[in-house]
């Protein structure tokens, strides 16, 4: 057997093709600055394209002998890969403070591994479809959940601050130039806190990402009168 195979070009095409595709996945994750980038879903799709190339074309050699005892299952090496992608993309996922980030990550170097397994098989057409789907998915329909599923993105944001003639008014104020809206609050003076004459302030919001709470909490506590925030 030589250095390049006889089907040396069908395989550079099978392993762009895989890179291309899940590079598109991946710059989409990048752009949201998920922990799982362009780079993570390239060495998955590709990777994930090796596998199956070495699983329909890497036992040439032993079927060709005249041996009944020899049995193939191609199926075998994409079942560990599909497998095996799950403890990777459990790495994307964070939980913090009762809530679980990283999930739609995880699913894309998942899915991110398929197309690489099903380019690695000569299915382009799966392969490019499917790519379309998840991006339209990605970009699209977080669009769709933002607009329409507004419980989705509602967080609630605890403030305590003392009994001041403004405070609340400010509160309000810096939570809006944070660019959240603000669905509904209440105020619970029953909770004791360390210090006297302090309230509670339970806002109910909507929209931001992670970088507008931190810039949240940090006009917060700009604000003199604020003892304690909670998001």
């Amino acid at each position: 057997m030589g250095f390049l195979p006889e089907d040396y070009i069908d395989i550079i095409i099978r392993l762009l093709l895989a890179t291309v595709l899940s590079g598109l996945i991946g710059i989409e994750r990048e752009s949201k600055r998920q922990p799982a980038g362009l780079r993570t879903h390239v060495l998955v799709g590709t990777g994930s394209c090796l596998m199956m190339i070495l699983s329909v074309t890497g036992f040439d050699s032993f079927l060709q002998m005249d041996n009944d005892a020899i049995r193939f299952d191609p199926g075998r090496i994409p079942s560990y890969v599909i497998s095996g992608i799950g403890f990777l993309g459990a790495g994307t996922i964070i939980v913090q403070r009762g809530s679980v980030r990283g999930l739609t990550t995880a699913a894309s170097i998942w899915v991110a591994a398929g197309i690489g397994l099903v380019v690695g098989i000569d299915m382009y057409f799966v392969a490019i479809l499917t790519t379309a789907i998840v991006l339209i998915t990605l970009h699209l329909v977080e669009k769709f959940e933002r607009k329409y599923l507004s419980m989705r993105n509602q967080k609630s944001v605890i403030v305590f601050a003392k009994d001041q003639a403004d405070s609340f008014a400010t509160i309000c104020k810096i939570i809006e130039e944070s660019q959240l809206e603000i669905l509904g609050f209440e105020i619970d003076n029953e909770e004791v806190y360390t210090e006297k004459n302090v309230s509670k302030y339970v806002f109910t919001v909507k929209g931001g990402n992670v970088q507008k709470e931190r810039d949240l909490v940090k006009n917060l506590w700009n604000f003199k009168a604020v003892c304690k925030v909670i998001i």
